[in-house]
């Protein structure tokens, strides 16, 4: 109803300054994503980063950048949802014994397959359209997840990272379409949540 604050999971807790950063960098992953930038431009921004894979528990431990700066495992798995990744395989001394070949995680097609079932941000009640999204995997890729159309999902910048550091879950409804279970402190009964913002256009 117009007049209600809306509930803490839908309030976007940076700060205006923090907003203004994430506008402007999402304006410059629209002008890289755009098909009509010259030939030796569109590439995204290359950063090296070095993770520890636990074969056993099929699981990435936290990195390090080639600076030396720290990143968590949770912020390595939000980096690689729609990122190139260049596999490659160290020695014990760490000395690379194969560099693999860069692999496109969201390809062209799919992200079109995903524009035509999701609209825009799949999160329930958010308007972005799909050129502010980014391609999502439920199953995270570096944790062996497909890159699929049934395991991936479109998500705006905002809640990609909401997704990453809160205890929502994806669930696909029987239709195929994406559904989101809040936590249990938000919503006791954790009753799925579907965007039908979209539905209406």
């Amino acid at each position: 109803m117009a007049g209600q604050p809306l509930p803490q999971a839908f309030r976007d807790p940076r700060t205006p300054a923090q907003r203004r950063h994430d506008a402007l960098l999402e304006v410059f992953g629209l002008a890289i994503a755009t098909e009509e930038l010259p030939a030796n431009g569109g590439c995204k921004a290359q950063i090296v980063i070095t993770a520890p894979y636990d074969v056993i528990a099929q699981k990435v431990h936290d990195a390090t950048l080639d600076t030396g700066e720290q990143l968590s495992a949770a912020a390595v798995r939000r980096l690689a949802c729609d990122a190139g990744i260049v596999p490659s395989i160290l020695d014990t001394h760490s000395v690379p014994l194969d560099l693999g070949r860069e692999r496109r995680l969201i390809t062209g097609a799919l992200r079109r397959a995903l524009i035509l079932r999701d609209k825009g941000c799949a999160f329930p009640g958010c308007e972005r359209p799909p050129k502010w999204c980014h391609g999502h995997h439920k199953d995270h890729w570096i944790d062996g997840g497909e890159t699929s159309l049934e395991n991936s999902v479109l998500l705006c910048g905002f809640h990609h990272r909401l997704i990453h550091h809160d205890e929502w879950q994806i669930v696909f409804a029987s239709d195929g379409h994406p559904e989101f279970i809040p936590p249990e402190w938000l919503d006791p009964s954790r009753t799925p949540q579907r965007n039908l913002y979209h539905l209406r256009t």
